[in-house]
């Protein structure tokens, strides 16, 4: 299986499956001297494990990480960090039903025709439990960033049909509602429709927002591997997400040029911008104005309502799903969308390291 492997000079590679022994990542790139411990690395995991409100999976794990290699005495050694999260509450059980069908929704008919043969616990190597590995490596790059004065906050602005309002946007609660929130209100309309989507055994999707501030201008390279495009890449790697956005995204299409464009003028002797409509970013290029990005999240397509389908044999079939499943993955996708965010701004900003004479002079330079 190729395309484990995210970044280039700082790079990860995800390993594990839901239902083997054990899921994790290797990080290569990492500078020596960043201090790092197993705390950092847990406070992220903590924001993504299974079983902590109602509207999670009941699949009970602790997401314990352990540091294997890359760290010693409290500070990361330059060489590849390897990071390792045991799994402790599989039941395979509830999956073997599925090792002759299709569900809706999931990847199971494509490994099959891709590869002839597949791991039916859980989804295997498709399942959200992949997601660890990618989030203990962004909680990295997100100390990388702190560094830098760079900082990103991501939370849910969407449920189904209920929107948060800027307006009643409250920092205290990030992280705080079950459904990932900041608006107290709008998460108590989103807990009853989410109510309402599970007791006709059904789930829901949504939207994550993630911004960052303090990025400076001229990150991203202006052809390929321009910065909303490799952001658009590591969010759409995420399994469940759909589209996404940055700045106004899809509304710009129906926007007038005048509408669009956001005018520059000086502020304190330095470059700055009325509007924000790019979302910070500018030819492929940061323009050091805040990044704005939204994914948007598939419902979850494990839902208890009978489904139609067809099995190894070629028959039409009626099927009733077994197993722990989220009504909503939107809330646990929060920090993953930010880990993806981290990962792509880290790996960018070392790869424009080079990009110019004086910049190398001033590093390496008598």
């Amino acid at each position: 299986m190729a395309g484990n492997t995210f970044g280039t000079y700082f790079r990860i590679t995800t390993w594990g499956e839901s239902h083997g022994k054990a899921l994790g990542v290797v990080i290569d790139g990492c500078p020596a001297g960043l201090s790092l411990c197993e705390a950092d690395i847990q406070a992220f995991l903590d924001r993504r494990k299974p079983g902590q409100t109602r509207y999670a999976t009941p699949r009970k794990e602790a997401d314990e990480v352990s540091i294997l290699s890359g760290v010693f005495e409290g500070r990361t050694t330059g060489t590849p960090i390897c990071l390792m999260v045991p799994n402790t509450s599989q039941r395979s059980g509830d999956y073997s039903e599925i090792a002759s069908y299709y569900r809706p929704g999931h990847a199971d008919y494509t490994f099959d025709a891709k590869y002839g043969f597949r791991d039916y616990r859980g989804g295997g190597r498709s399942s959200g439990r992949e997601t660890i590995g990618r989030v203990a490596a962004g909680a990295v790059a997100s100390l990388i960033l702190m560094e830098l004065g760079i900082s990103i906050c991501a939370y849910t602005k969407s449920i189904g049909p209920v929107s948060i309002s800027m307006d009643r946007f409250q920092p205290e609660l990030l992280g705080q509602t079950p459904t990932g929130m900041p608006d107290a209100e709008s998460s108590a309309q989103a807990e009853a429709y989410l109510e309402e989507c599970m007791q006709n055994h059904n789930s829901a999707g949504g939207v994550v927002e993630c911004v960052v501030d303090g990025v400076p201008a001229g990150i991203g390279e202006p052809v390929f591997d321009k910065l909303d495009a490799c952001l658009a890449k590591a969010i759409m790697s995420v399994g469940a997400v759909k589209a996404v956005e940055i700045g106004d995204g899809c509304s710009v299409s129906t926007a007038a040029g005048t509408e669009n464009n956001d005018a520059f003028y000086m502020e304190n002797g330095q470059i700055a911008k009325k509007t924000n409509h790019a979302g910070g970013i500018l030819g492929g290029i940061s323009d050091g104005s805040r990044i704005v990005l939204r994914a948007h999240i598939k419902p979850t397509p494990s839902v208890f309502s009978e489904q139609e389908t067809a099995n190894k044999n070629g028959e039409d079939i009626l099927i009733h799903i077994k197993g722990r499943h989220d009504p909503v993955i939107v809330p646990r996708a929060v920090v993953v969308v930010e880990s993806m965010t981290a990962l792509t701004l880290v790996d960018l900003i070392f790869a424009g390291m080079p990009s110019r004479m004086d910049g190398i002079k001033k590093f390496y330079g008598k």
